[in-house]
């Protein structure tokens, strides 16, 4: 594939203008294999990819130089979902500000009457230069610190604190991470 079909594979700037979404940053890629639901309620900021077979709906906010990777879900409901800048969210990754009620308290499903339901919501928020592994899902109420990093396959149910590498079901906190990003942040924003 050359440049050029690289390019096509993604949305147009008078495209992405179309869809009304409520904030549209500059160099915006979105792949045109990605569902958006909801653009009224998603602010995009500079240099945010969405690549194929994502799905994003709700209230969310994504920052600057922000990649969500194929097949990723941000679900942000009522309450929403924010992402700091400079995130990755890899394959399949999942985040969600809403959960029905699994205990048998109430009906569930998008398709019955809010009346019947007893559902979770609660704003998620994921801080700057933080980097979520592959098939990894993160529930509603928590916040990833800054810098934080969630391994492969992990269950994030609580909040995070910074510059730590969490990882298992569920995730907890197993080993520090670098700072050295912060070096580069320096030099990276020097240059762009």
């Amino acid at each position: 594939m050359n440049y050029q079909q690289g390019i096509a594979s993604f949305l147009t700037e008078c495209e992405l203008i179309d869809f009304g979404f409520k904030y549209l940053g500059k160099n915006v890629l979105i792949s045109r294999k990605a569902s958006i639901y909801n653009p009224e309620q998603i602010e995009l900021q500079d240099n945010v990819r969405i690549d194929d077979f994502c799905c994003i709906s709700g209230k969310i906010v994504i920052g600057k130089y922000t990649h969500i990777t194929p097949f990723c879900l941000i679900a942000g409901g009522v309450l929403g979902v924010s992402i700091g800048n400079y995130c990755t969210f890899a394959y399949r990754c999942s985040v969600f500000s809403q959960s029905d009620d699994y205990f048998g308290n109430s009906m569930v499903n998008s398709t019955i009457p809010e009346i019947f339901k007893n559902e979770i919501k609660k704003e998620v928020l994921v801080m700057n230069h933080v980097i979520v592994g592959a098939s990894s899902l993160i529930l509603p109420g928590v916040t990833v610190a800054e810098g934080t990093s969630i391994g492969a396959s992990s269950l994030l149910t609580k909040s995070t604190e910074p510059w730590g590498l969490y990882y298992g079901i569920p995730a907890i906190r197993q080993k520090e991470r670098s700072k050295r990003i912060l070096d580069l942040l320096d030099n990276f924003e020097n240059t762009h």
